[in-house]
């Protein structure tokens, strides 16, 4: 592949990332302090639903293009990756037990926060 198809690649990552913690960080800001002045849990739950449907297809496109970069670039063996990936995992196990038990909010921030990290490690990796 040419160095403009990798440069995709990544582009296409970053977008994907984008819409995970950006959404996340939209509903924390705007969606959930509005539904707690006005409450209206169906709608909540609906933006929630659509939100985690696209949060699957962008944790798909994260997992394909962060798996070729990775075999592309030789990253498998370091460290850093190592980590970006343990911290998935763990970004992972909090989103089922927060799907799971959506009244304890501190999973939520848990995962923004450890997102965040994820895309630091990403930035690092990059460089």
């Amino acid at each position: 592949m040419s160095v403009d198809g990798w440069l995709l690649i990544r582009a296409v990552h970053l977008v994907a990332m984008a819409f995970f913690v950006g959404g996340q960080l939209l509903l924390a800001v705007a969606v959930v302090p509005a539904e707690r002045r006005a409450p209206d849990r169906e709608r909540l739950r609906s933006v929630a639903r659509r939100f985690g449907w696209g949060t699957l297809g962008a944790i798909a496109v994260l997992a394909a293009t962060g798996a070729a970069m990775a075999s592309h670039f030789h990253q498998w063996g370091e460290s850093t990756l190592h980590l970006k990936l343990a911290l998935v995992g763990a970004v992972g196990l909090l989103v089922v037990l927060h799907m799971r038990l959506p009244q304890l909010h501190f999973f939520g921030g848990a995962i923004f926060v450890l997102s965040l990290a994820i895309v630091w490690l990403g930035v690092v990796l990059a460089h």
